[in-house]
């Protein structure tokens, strides 16, 4: 048995499980009553376009934050070093604000001119059908990664808590480890969730959530301040002092909030707050489906805009968790941790906040907090699920089914037969999207050591497609009188642009090196095609030349960066491994996002048709 699991067994008493399962089966209870009858697929994905705007914001909070901030904010700030303090909070105090009110007063309006389902929707409306299954695509990649990431944190609190107990004797008898056997606990729960009520079961079970986030930030800070010296006021005094004192952190201690360093490798800098986090939120807030979704559940578009910025409030949670990581620094000067614990936080500190919540909180607190955690990243893995379902469904099931329909009369949705059979296979898709992101979990583990927080790894890990969504809508909101072949091309340029500023390993090389090739080999066939079956077009060759050039260059560009795309090289002593300092993750959109434009732009073709004022409209001409 691990020496941490077994250091913590047996301190999840029963009436912590009594209250673990309370609080699951009263939130399914709720969530299933207010979900209702799902006979549509705008019922299972968009609520019916009838839920309050305060229950989608706060859903969008709990969403946001997610076991992996609850959990990944503290063990920052209790890390110290040049980011352990509250720089965390430029990024949301700053760039997330900015972000959310962009996204409400722009991207609202333009989503809410017609019904759709997705931002994925609105880029085909403009740009054309495959605009939709390649942002799609790029969505499912991007999000396996990140939602990976989430579920590796929670399983990994499950398998500390009753890892061996309920999966030792199964791991001796398959070979398969007890963290891999939480993992698919996790995604058995989560798909149970997902198949009851779709969207309006996540909303509302969110917003229960976010109260329970609140009551267990304020449970640990309270903890925290009683166990220390003295008085509650005294306990308050020595956790700001030794904060305070922290000078390694800042000249503020574990306080320091402003960071203006100009370097792209610092990730909580005032700048990487205002330009990059702000830019990055607009992918998050507006282009990934996963929160996306929840504007689309509105009654209009006044409320979608309601809901997106007030969610702001949201940051009052992540405030509260850069304090306990405060209170949790103070109370191990005080109580130290037993060498053992000491050394496992050492080379995960992500576990500090797990520790002291098994080890300190009273009975019933203790499964109250866990399961606000557990509960956080199944509502994470829930909204994903069903963000997947919905965008296969629009993008590959009905244009097939369209194809199908005799003489292409009708469509499929409005056909109550297809309707019960399009709910049923989305059902089944948040079954197979389950699965596939429990195995990407495990991805997520081995990709931990190349970042130290699982906070950082699951936020880079969006980066890597974010950019490319977003250069999506900027082409299709912008009117710019182009097709879409430029993007077609330009999108599989940017993800490896991030991948290549990112990873330098030799494997790396090679991955840089084949994809470089396949594009380059994609795009000249396709030239080939166009010249065989185009029609008269005087100024074809000399573009189509003057564009092969510039696509060479994007991807010799990205090439020199997967060698030369760093500035120092440091070793982890911890974790025997090596890590390459380039630029920080908030960069990876607004950087995979320009690339992705430029050349979406650049590489395009006039539009054989004027673009219309409203995606409806052109659908429509």
């Amino acid at each position: 048995m691990d020496i941490l699991a077994e250091s913590l067994q047996g301190r999840f008493t029963w009436i912590d499980w009594a209250v673990l399962a309370g609080y699951l089966a009263a939130t399914t209870a709720i969530g299933a009553a207010m979900a209702g009858r799902q006979a549509t697929i705008r019922d299972f994905f968009l609520g019916g376009r009838k839920l309050p705007w305060y229950a989608v914001s706060g859903s969008t909070i709990a969403t946001e934050i997610s076991a992996v901030t609850f959990v990944g904010v503290p063990a920052i700030v209790f890390a110290g070093g040049l980011e352990g303090n509250f720089k965390y909070l430029q990024l949301c105090l700053l760039g997330n604000v900015l972000a959310r009110v962009i996204v409400g007063c722009v991207f609202v309006p333009a989503y809410y001119r017609r019904e759709i389902y997705s931002p994925y929707d609105y880029m085909a409306g403009a740009l054309g059908e495959r605009v939709r299954t390649l942002t799609t695509v790029l969505f499912i990649f991007g999000g396996a990664l990140a939602q990976g990431a989430r579920v590796y944190l929670t399983a990994l609190i499950l398998d500390l808590i009753v890892g061996e107990p309920l999966f030792g004797r199964l791991a001796a008898a398959t070979g398969v480890s007890t963290l891999s056997w939480s993992i698919y606990l996790v995604g058995v729960i989560a798909v149970g969730w997902a198949w009851i009520g779709g969207i309006t079961t996540v909303i509302w079970t969110d917003v229960i959530l976010f109260l329970v986030f609140v009551f267990g930030a304020l449970a640990a800070l309270l903890a925290i301040i009683i166990r220390l010296p003295g008085s509650p006021l005294e306990g308050v005094s020595y956790m700001i002092q030794a904060g305070w004192a922290a000078r390694d952190a800042g000249p503020w201690g574990r306080f320091t909030f402003f960071d203006f360093d100009w370097s792209p490798a610092r990730q909580y800098t005032f700048w990487t707050a205002v330009f990059a986090t702000t830019w990055g939120g607009l992918y998050a807030y507006g282009t990934d489906q996963m929160m996306a979704q929840r504007m689309f559940c509105c009654r209009g578009p006044r409320e979608a805009r309601l809901a997106i910025i007030s969610s702001t409030a949201g940051q009052v949670v992540t405030v509260m968790m850069c304090f306990v990581g405060v209170g949790l620094y103070a109370f191990y000067r005080v109580f130290e941790l037993p060498d053992d614990l000491a050394a496992r936080v050492a080379g995960k500190p992500d576990l500090i906040f797990p520790i002291f919540i098994l080890r300190e909180l009273p009975a019933g607190v203790t499964g109250l907090v866990i399961a606000g955690i557990f509960a956080a990243a199944l509502s994470t893995l829930v909204s994903v699920v069903a963000a997947y379902s919905q965008t296969t469904i629009s993008a590959f099931y009905l244009p097939w089914r369209r194809r199908r329909r005799t003489g292409g009369a009708g469509d499929p949705l409005d056909d109550p037969a297809e309707q019960r059979r399009l709910v049923l296979l989305s059902r089944v898709l948040v079954v197979l999207w389950g699965a596939i992101l429990c195995a990407m979990a495990q991805v997520a583990e081995a990709a931990s050591g190349k970042f130290p927080e699982i906070l950082n790894l699951a936020l880079a890990m969006a980066g890597y497609t974010g950019g490319a969504l977003l250069a999506g809508f900027l082409l299709a909101f912008l009117r710019l009188n182009i097709d879409d072949r430029g993007f077609l091309w330009s999108a599989p340029l940017s993800v490896l642009t991030v991948f290549a500023l990112v990873w330098h390993e030799s494997w790396a090389h090679a991955v840089c090196w084949v994809g470089a090739g396949l594009i380059l080999a994609g795009w000249l066939w396709m030239l080939a095609r166009e010249r065989i079956g185009g029609g008269p077009d005087p100024g074809r060759g000399v573009r189509n030349l003057l564009q092969t050039v510039l696509l060479v260059a994007g991807l010799v560009l990205m090439l020199w960066l997967s060698y030369r795309g760093w500035f120092d090289v440091r070793e982890d002593p911890i974790r025997g491994t090596r890590h390459y300092v380039t630029v920080a993750w908030p960069w990876f959109v607004p950087i995979g996002s320009t690339v992705a434009f430029v050349f979406g732009y650049a590489l395009a073709r006039p539009a054989r048709r004027p673009v219309s004022s409203t995606p409806t409209e052109r659908e429509g001409a």
